[in-house]
């Protein structure tokens, strides 16, 4: 056998080379329609949403099935207390998820899996998730991006064969990218697989490697040097299915964090680790693609999880509500705590409605929901914090107080502060809300950059230009005329929302149809006057998509108050909710509309300059530092570990 090549150091990237790395790992084509892209453009396709997509009924069958059994779990194996007291989900709780097939929920039956629909996978995260959050991370960070989805997607029959089965019952997977000075700019990758035989030497250090700790299969992305001589692969970031048992495998630290305190969350070193060639997904340079494509539906599992935190919230809310009395009369009754009732109770509606639309068109895969997904994952985690956060606020001190402070004087023990602590890091897991504008904006924009985008790039020739040019005025020249008027400007449209005896849900249709053309008019005026330095105004491009968030939102919640209602369940309450979350949505609308042009952007540039050049460290006297010494960021240069490994595979 020959000497393990040596790992190369960390690769020095350009902003423009970083941004092409992104855009190369991208699905470019868009082969199926888009309900959200088609929204970004102005044009409402409520055709593509509209009848509601059902699932079949044998999906039916077999989903309420496991939710029967998963529910009994929760309610007699789950004790949510000792978990956040432990910081550790007991092994005998995850073995018994695993005898009941939790973690193959989205397994093909083949396989030895449940062969769950999305729209049932994602109903059990949200169960399973309101008796602790940590137990949701762990089954959608084994499925939803763990070594299942990737090799369904992309693995060779006999990866399938070798790993699915194991996936399925007995072993736990997670998912290495992150690393420590590696975030959301994958291009800067330093962990490394060098080809040697029939094997890659992996070499590099990851962070944040939820489920790293217990877990039996890596899914590991690493940097593959290009072949000098020719004779090799293309290189490129690639994608290994690691055994964490394997020789140079090392979980040097299990992390802890302020919520999820059962999260199996660690450090892990590859110092010259052995993986065979037959364990690679995809070619050479294919992992960055891989991911995204994974996270395609894998984002969705996240906003399950945060419907579910709805739910618990409305129910905290409504009974603790009518209980405690202030001047005479119930606190639900006094204006200001029932303002914030209404806003989870029309909130946990609509985020039901954009999970199980997305699910379901996910399921049917005759849309591309890559928009709609993203969207969910964005929303969801944001709506959900500020729905955690307002339940803490109807509670007040009892909201602040600790579950088990309040068990200790006699009170019942509702984890209200905890769930706001768990409900944080959805808006930094699996893309940041930062990251997700960016995400987002780039595809909303796809369609403009496709005809001209050589115009606004600076390394294109002056023909390039040209031809840019001309394709530009085509596309527009039958685009524009499409935004002045439409179906919203007709005051009969939509009219089947508006059943005898319900509220009238068909003017917020109309006025999504109005404010979607609008959407796309101010898109298309910020590029004709920022053009190349419309990517920098990230400001401007995160209330574009937040815009398109709550239209994508009213647009689910109206579709979803229709369905129920033809299906006689609880069709006039669905109504109410869908017009209570239209009408809080619109005010958000108009908020994001002002502020699209009337903001502090500019201003607040000039003062984060300040900031950094010092201008302002007079502002930081008076106060001392509590922070402990060290490097901000850790050192991961490749090499021996030199601690001990906590590695703890549950069997």
């Amino acid at each position: 056998m020959s000497a393990p090549p040596t790992p190369s150091s960390r690769p020095t990237v350009t902003e423009r080379e970083a941004r092409q790395v992104a855009e190369a790992a991208r699905e470019q084509d868009w082969r199926k329609p888009s309900f959200a892209k088609e929204l970004f453009l102005g044009r409402f396709r409520l055709d593509l949403i509209h009848p509601h997509p059902l699932p079949a009924d044998e999906d039916v069958q077999r989903g309420e099935e496991f939710l029967a059994k998963l529910r009994d779990f929760c309610e007699t194996k789950i004790d949510g207390a000792v978990i956040e007291r432990d910081a550790r989900i007991p092994d005998d709780v995850i073995t018994g998820l695993k005898e009941l097939g939790a973690f193959g929920m989205k397994i093909d039956t083949k396989y030895g899996g449940l062969g769950l629909t999305q729209v049932y996978y994602n109903k059990a995260l949200a169960l399973v998730g309101s008796a602790n959050p940590a137990i949701g991370a762990l089954l959608s960070a084994h499925q939803s991006i763990g070594v299942p989805q990737p090799l369904k997607m992309f693995g060779t029959q006999e990866q399938k064969d070798t790993f699915l089965p194991r996936c399925a019952r007995t072993d736990i997977s997670a998912f290495l990218l992150t690393e420590p000075d590696v975030g959301s700019d994958p291009a800067r990758l330093a962990t490394t697989a060098v080809r040697d035989g029939d094997d890659y030497v992996l070499d590099g250090v990851k962070l944040w490697t939820t489920n790293g700790v217990v877990a039996d299969l890596l899914v590991v992305m690493a940097r593959v040097p290009k072949s000098e001589d020719g004779t090799g692969g293309r290189g490129g970031i690639t994608a290994f299915v690691v055994e964490a048992a394997s020789e140079g495998v090392t979980v040097e630290n299990r992390n802890a964090f302020m919520g999820l305190r059962g999260l199996e969350n660690g450090v892990t070193r590859f110092h010259r680790v052995r993986v065979p060639a037959a364990h690679r997904i995809g070619p050479e340079g294919a992992g960055l693609k891989i991911a995204l494509t994974t996270l395609n539906t894998g984002r969705l599992s996240l906003p399950a999880m945060c419907v579910g935190a709805g739910k618990w919230c409305l129910k905290i809310a409504r009974e603790w509500s009518a209980v405690r009395e202030q001047w005479g009369k119930p606190v639900a009754l006094h204006e200001a705590v029932g303002s914030k009732i209404s806003f989870i109770a029309a909130t946990t509606f609509a985020l039901e409605a954009v999970l199980d639309l997305s699910s379901q068109m996910a399921d049917e895969d005759r849309n591309d929901i890559r928009i709609e997904a993203a969207l969910a994952k964005l929303y969801g985690s944001e709506m959900a914090w500020l729905m955690a956060d307002e339940l803490v606020q109807i509670r007040g001190g009892r909201g602040f107080e600790t579950a088990a402070s309040l068990e200790a004087r006699g009170e019942r023990a509702v984890p209200a502060e905890q769930l706001l602590r768990d409900l944080r890091i959805n808006r930094i897991f699996e893309g940041s809300t930062e990251i997700m504008h960016l995400l987002i904006a780039r595809e909303a924009v796809d369609a403009h950059l496709s005809v001209a985008g050589d115009l606004i790039d600076p390394d294109k020739t002056l023909s390039d230009k040209a031809r840019a040019g001309a394709q530009a005025g085509v596309f527009y020249a039958k685009w524009l005329p499409k935004l002045v008027a439409g179906p919203g400007q007709l005051p009969r449209s939509y009219a089947d929302f508006h059943p005898s005896g319900h509220q009238d849900l068909s003017g917020h249709l109309r006025y999504v149809e109005r404010t979607a053309r609008k959407l796309a008019r101010s898109t298309f005026y910020a590029m004709s006057r920022w053009q190349g330095r419309m990517e920098t105004k990230q400001g401007f491009l995160g209330r574009i998509v937040d815009i398109g968030a709550e239209l994508f939102a009213m647009s689910a919640a109206c579709v979803r108050a229709e369905h129920l209602c033809a299906e006689g369940d609880h069709g006039r309450e669905a109504y109410q909710l869908a017009d209570a979350f239209c009408r809080q949505a619109r005010i958000r609308v108009e908020e994001l509309f002002g502020r699209l042009w009337t903001n502090t952007d500019d201003v607040d540039r000039k003062v984060v300059k300040g900031v950094l050049g010092g201008a302002y460290e007079w502002l930081e006297r008076g106060v001392v530092d509590p922070s402990g010494d060290g490097p901000w960021i850790a050192d991961a240069t490749p090499g021996p570990s030199q601690r001990e490994n906590v590695h703890r595979p549950i069997r």
